[in-house]
């Protein structure tokens, strides 16, 4: 799969979730994990059984102001708004950072003016920081085109991937290749 994608979390009430989303991240190949205005212990944390600190970095910001991502990295707010795209609509940009806000309350709003897009998962009421993070994730996933369409009918086989098509040979200098 090509890009990289992160995901984290403002202001967590409840370390177990973020322990839990910080393990899912893992899991899903995330390529770094993030909090802002929270200080992660995953010893509060102690749902991330995978330890995942251990294997992909973690960030840890103290407002949204110093939130610092790569270059090119887009800022992906998740958050149950009327406005906010639904997730079975939203192409996933190819370098993505995920935020999701705490349990007890919604993004802030200086966390909001910094995302490129706001995303809804569309479910009736809000769901877990953790299983909100795994849906989002998932989607990602099943959207960036490591896998093959579904079947039409149940019981049918899936479809393989698209082959991936390679543009031609280009040269630094403007010219065919073999050009003098």
């Amino acid at each position: 799969m090509r890009g990289y994608y992160g995901i984290g979390a403002e202001k967590i009430s409840k370390p177990m979730n973020m322990g839990a989303l910080i393990r899912t991240a893992h899991a899903f190949g995330a390529s770094f994990v993030f909090t802002v205005d929270e200080r992660y212990s995953s010893r509060a944390g102690y749902s991330d059984t995978s330890h995942a600190p251990d294997h992909l970095p973690l960030y840890q910001y103290p407002d949204a102001a110093r939130l610092a991502l790569p270059e090119g990295c887009e800022l992906i707010g998740i958050e149950l708004t009327e406005d906010a795209v639904a997730l079975p609509t939203f192409r996933h940009p190819l370098r993505a950072a995920y935020v999701l806000g705490s349990e007890r309350g919604a993004l802030s709003p200086e966390l909001v003016r910094r995302c490129a897009a706001v995303v809804r998962i569309p479910t009736s009421f809000c769901v877990n920081l953790a299983v909100a993070g795994a849906i989002v994730l998932y989607d990602r996933l099943i959207s960036m085109g490591k896998f093959g369409e579904r079947p039409l009918a149940f019981g049918g086989a899936p479809l393989p991937p698209p082959t991936h098509v390679r543009g031609g040979i280009r040269s630094r200098r403007g010219r065919p290749p073999n050009a003098a």
